[in-house]
């Protein structure tokens, strides 16, 4: 099983599509009854506004009132800078389609504020739903942790304008998922604010938990399918939360990193005996596996699962409130708490 938001494949449309769909979005006005994002007009920073990112340039003439999101983060990022989005991607491997990530739909609740349109997206990023984005008539488009292609990010500028991630697909540090976000909403101090308190969080933890410090952490995904585990770089968010808490992402998954620009890789089992950390993190979908895992014969190649040095975070849910955090779910009671708890657990055994 592939971890979740891999990078999005190429998607074959032409150019005719382009045209049909900035004629739609340009012609077709939002509906009487759509209603803008909740506090939109609370930005604080000077607009027009550029910002720059892997696909290019966008410029943001004025404080958006219609946010659109794509990928992961950029949404909860959205919301905790006070902007309520109006259409946000499909999580459908986390609660089904057509359902919001619980952590986001409180919010949502809590604020009163009516909820988003969820776009398709069944193949983590491969495809990209341009009709309803152009239904839901948005003014931004922000996707700062996502895999968009080129091609997707042009199409996607016929419509609004559009914000891509940094530097690389699917690899902006979690920090700056919520920075470049809250940018492009011309709510800079409200991202930096979310940061610093994430991480005093961070901190927090890191203090009360010293016998953290130094320990090195190969975070993973066994896939018994294929055979293999997917192995998260040292560059992914998943690791920069744990670093964040004290550990140090073990010198060996680097090393055995390809050089393919890619947030994981994949080890056979008969490789395992390479990836020496102090711990493992496992994220795990469910319970069967997780009672399996701690005892699976190929997994004992794993020094520190021999060791019973292995930490899991079970399920879909409580897995994608830490893969990675976002700017809403780090202190979700299934997340970053109860991983620590478990990361806690194990050390003192």
């Amino acid at each position: 099983m592939r971890p979740r938001r891999s990078l999005a494949a190429a998607v074959g449309l032409v150019a005719a599509s382009a045209l049909a769909l900035a004629g739609c979005a340009s012609e077709a006005p939002a509906a009487d009854d759509a209603a803008p994002s909740a506090n939109a007009s609370g930005a604080t920073d000077e607009f027009p506004l550029t910002i720059k990112h892997a696909l290019g340039e966008t410029t943001i003439d004025e404080a958006p009132e219609r946010v659109a999101t794509w990928g992961w983060g950029s949404t909860e990022a959205a919301i905790a800078a006070g902007v309520y989005p109006v259409a946000v991607a499909e999580q459908t491997w986390t609660v089904g389609e057509g359902n919001l990530l619980p952590w986001v739909e409180d919010a949502y609740d809590e604020a009163g504020v009516d909820h988003p349109t969820v776009l398709t997206d069944a193949e983590s990023g491969a495809t990209v739903p341009y009709e309803e984005f152009a239904a839901a008539a948005p003014d931004v488009i922000i996707a700062t942790y996502s895999g968009l292609t080129q091609e997707q990010y042009d199409l996607l500028s016929e419509i609004a304008p559009t914000v891509a991630y940094p530097e690389t697909a699917w690899q902006t540090p979690w920090d700056e998922i919520i920075t470049a976000t809250d940018d492009a909403l011309g709510r800079s101090a409200a991202g930096e604010a979310k940061v610093d308190e994430i991480k005093q969080y961070l901190a927090d933890q890191a203090e009360a938990h010293p016998e953290f410090a130094g320990k090195t952490v190969a975070a993973i995904v066994d896939s018994p399918e294929e055979g293999l585990v997917y192995v998260y770089r040292a560059g992914d968010p998943r690791a920069g939360f744990l670093e964040g808490l004290g550990f140090k992402t073990a010198p060996a998954v680097e090393e055995l990193a390809p050089d393919d620009g890619e947030f994981y890789y994949t080890l056979s089992y008969e490789e395992l005996d390479k990836l020496d950390s102090d711990l493992v993190v496992a994220y795990t979908y469910t319970e069967e596996q997780a009672k399996a895992l701690p005892t699976k014969k190929e997994l004992q190649a794993l020094p520190a699962v021999k060791d019973g040095m292995v930490v899991q975070q079970v399920g879909t849910v409580a897995v994608s409130a830490v893969s990675p955090p976002t700017a809403l779910s780090v202190q979700y009671p299934e997340g970053m708490p109860k991983l620590i708890d478990s990361l806690a657990t194990t050390l003192a055994e």
